[in-house]
C-alpha cells in the first residue's frame, strides 16, 4: 500500500468518526457511511464517496450538510492527521450499497420463484 492509499484510509477513518460524533447537523441522517476516499497525488483534493440510507431528499440533505461542514471537517482532519497540506474535500453520493441490496433482492426473488416452479418430488432433494 503506497503513501496516498494510507492517507486516504486514515482520512476515511477520521472522517467517519467526525460524522458519527462531531457533526450535529439535523440534515445528516443516522445512516451515513464513507465508502471510499480518493486523494490526489499532490494532496490538494480528496473526493469523498458517501453512502446514505434513505430517499433522494435525505441523500441531497446529507450531501448539503457535509458540504456545509467541509471547512470544519478540513480543520479537524488537519489537526488529527499531520500532513503538509490538508486536502480540500469534495463529496459525492455513492449508491453502490443500495445497488448491491437491490441485486440481492432480485436474486432472492428469482430463487424463490425457481423453488415455486419445481415439481414436488424435486424439492425434497
Amino acid at each position: 500500500m503506497d503513501r496516498i492509499d494510507r492517507i486516504s484510509e486514515e482520512i476515511k477513518k477520521e472522517l467517519s468518526g467526525l460524522i458519527r460524533n462531531e457533526i450535529k447537523d439535523p440534515r445528516l441522517p443516522e445512516f451515513v457511511s464513507i465508502t471510499a476516499v480518493r486523494v490526489t497525488k499532490d494532496l490538494r483534493f480528496a473526493k469523498i464517496y458517501v453512502s446514505v440510507l434513505g430517499d433522494e431528499a435525505k441523500k441531497k440533505d446529507a450531501i448539503a450538510a457535509l458540504v456545509h461542514a467541509a471547512g470544519f471537517i478540513r480543520h479537524e482532519i488537519g489537526h488529527r492527521i499531520n500532513l503538509r497540506y490538508t486536502p480540500e474535500f469534495h463529496f459525492e453520493l455513492d449508491n453502490s450499497i443500495e445497488q448491491g441490496m437491490h441485486i440481492s433482492r432480485l436474486i432472492d426473488q428469482t430463487l424463490a420463484k425457481g423453488q415455486e416452479s419445481k415439481p414436488q418430488n424435486e424439492q425434497e432433494d
